[in-house]
């Protein structure tokens, strides 16, 4: 399993996703007209073979214009895990009671959304693509958009709660991964690629994906810290 795509949900796209490209020295690859089904605008961008993605309401019906009023701003949205074989995980999230709010596929690339109530934190999104080092969530070409001089890929994705460790627990039964104690009262679950790391609040916004850390190729760069969309980010 892999932490594969991160996403951001913000009141204005072109203004998050211009501090993401300049600050972290990536690019668009693609804009997917699919997600106008969930009343939403977007834009994903590699970094390494995993993606940053930014979402936007189109619409005021929207859950994504929702979570931006519960959550009162700009914030984390939805962590993408790959998973092997999506078959196995959703016969595992049936037997948890975990109700699947949305599942999709285009070719080379299929997925469900899990609801964000039986899970906490984010949407978590189970996700298999064929063969496993495409995704075509991203586009076609999206190989020929990456960039790496200044980050490489992420190598954490923070998500606060209350009770990290019992949220740590149930990401952990639907991912079949057990939790470990981590720093100051935190939780992770260890990924083939990545970790979900499980904090106490930093912020009085609710549970939610507060922070990203990325491989820093710039080793200049190393130890920066910044925010953007609401989301803390930095460069380890």
């Amino acid at each position: 399993m892999k932490l594969r795509q991160l996403v951001l949900v913000a009141t204005d796209l072109e203004a998050v996703v211009g501090q993401l490209t300049s600050a972290l020295g990536i690019e668009v690859a693609y804009r997917d007209p699919g997600v106008a089904a969930f009343g939403l605008v977007n834009a994903v961008m590699p970094v390494g073979d995993q993606f940053l993605e930014v979402v936007s309401p189109a619409r005021p019906d929207s859950a994504a214009g929702r979570y931006l009023e519960r959550r009162r701003g700009d914030g984390g949205y939805m962590a993408i895990v790959q998973v092997p074989d999506l078959d196995a995980a959703r016969n595992r999230v049936t037997d948890l009671g975990i109700r699947i709010v949305w599942e999709g596929a285009v070719p080379g690339i299929r997925g469900m959304h899990l609801h964000p109530a039986d899970v906490g934190g984010a949407i978590l999104s189970l996700d298999e693509a064929d063969p496993p080092d495409d995704w075509p969530w991203a586009g076609a070409d999206w190989k020929a958009h990456v960039g790496t001089q200044v980050v490489g890929g992420f190598t954490a994705a923070e998500i606060q709660s209350d009770d990290p460790y019992g949220m740590a627990r149930r990401w952990g039964q639907v991912l079949a991964v057990d939790p470990v104690d981590g720093p100051d009262g935190s939780a992770v679950l260890g990924l083939d690629a990545g970790l979900l790391r499980f904090v106490r609040p930093r912020d009085e916004r609710g549970p939610g994906l507060t922070g990203i850390c990325l491989q820093a190729t710039d080793r200049s760069r190393a130890g920066e810290d910044m925010v953007i969309g609401g989301v803390g980010f930095r460069l380890v």
